[in-house]
């Protein structure tokens, strides 16, 4: 939808649609996003990406300003 475009996605809240359409963040990606955070609790930082495995620093700084713990 159109709302909310703008808005950075919750990395504690979005489905995994929501993060799938992030940039490189693909299907699997964003599964193993909403694993890590069923198995290890809600994200406190952006850079806690970096323990999801796919997921790099030049990925993580893609991703600023476009998602939110």
């Amino acid at each position: 939808g159109a709302s909310g475009a703008n808005a950075p996605v919750s990395l504690n809240s979005a489905t995994a649609e929501q993060l799938d359409a992030l940039p490189g963040i693909g299907p699997v990606t964003a599964q193993k996003i909403i694993d890590y955070r069923t198995q290890h609790g809600p994200f406190t930082s952006v850079d806690g990406l970096d323990a999801i495995p796919g997921i790099g620093a030049a990925r993580i700084g893609e991703l600023q300003g476009l998602v939110v713990p």
